[in-house]
């Protein structure tokens, strides 16, 4: 399998769960020949069965280096970023919820999960977005939320792309993230405003933004309900004085970028 290949197949699982990001990426086409992704960013347990690690390992396998590590405190999570040598791929961002930190009650849940799924599952190369493996209550939903929004998304979706992000320095219509917002705006979508529309700044080298998820149906064992799913986030890279892009992520403006979820449209 190619890089390209895969990349291709996570996009259409995104779109197929957020119908609402193709509609943006197509209104970009109308104006851009290309848009280029900054990074597609994935969630998981630190369980050794699907921790970083173990969702690494295609991305390894296709040429993705490991770069720089990150924690979120508050959210209590840990994550890492991978790069291609070829710059004009995305990078990857995973992070994986630290399930020592958090009730007994979580705990016993996430591991009820995971002992549902096929051992096999986490080595298959499509593991990424081979969805939710296991059966889950919407009490479940609502009572894992009530403790992190973090473990109730993964649980009710499984193991697929939380988000993609367009990297704007690419798109010649737009001069700022500022402009981007106030198009994406206007054409209906909300914005997450977690800390300000825009994270970050020129001075900290990189500036996010994204929507805030889009709801969707999804089925549990006690119904069909609608949730928030998942989001498009739209992301600046700055030079440093040398010249060089910087390619890293600001833990801070991450934190709220993760709050796309708490919340749907």
């Amino acid at each position: 399998m190619q890089i390209t290949q895969l990349l291709d197949s996570m996009w259409e699982d995104y779109t197929a769960l957020n119908p609402k990001a193709l509609e943006i990426y197509n209104l970009f086409l109308t104006k851009e020949q290309r848009v280029i992704n900054d990074h597609v960013a994935f969630r998981t347990f630190n369980d050794a069965r699907v921790n970083i690690d173990q969702y690494a390992k295609v991305f390894i396998k296709l040429g993705y280096k490991k770069k720089d590590q990150y924690h979120f405190a508050q959210k209590k999570l840990n994550a890492f970023h991978y790069e291609h040598e070829d710059k004009m791929l995305p990078k990857i961002f995973i992070s994986e919820l630290l399930l020592e930190e958090f009730s007994e009650n979580l705990n016993e849940k996430v591991q009820s999960y995971l002992d549902q799924m096929p051992k096999s599952t986490p080595e298959n190369d499509h593991f990424c977005i081979s969805g939710r493996h296991w059966n889950l209550s919407f009490e479940d939903y609502k009572e894992l939320k009530a403790e992190s929004e973090y473990a109730a998304w993964l649980s009710a979706y499984g193991f697929r792309v939380n988000h993609f992000t367009v990297f704007i320095n690419y798109l010649e219509s737009f001069n700022s993230l500022e402009d981007l917002n106030s198009y994406v705006k206007s054409q209906g979508h909300k914005l997450n405003d977690s800390g300000g529309e825009i994270k970050g700044s020129k001075e900290s080298f990189l500036e996010q933004s994204s929507t805030l998820a889009y709801n969707q149906t999804v089925q549990f064992t006690d119904g069909e309900f609608e949730i928030p799913s998942s989001y498009y986030e739209f992301a600046k890279r700055y030079e440093f004085e040398d010249g060089k892009l910087f390619h890293g992520f600001i833990s801070t403006s991450a934190d709220k970028i993760f709050e796309s979820t708490d919340k749907g449209q």
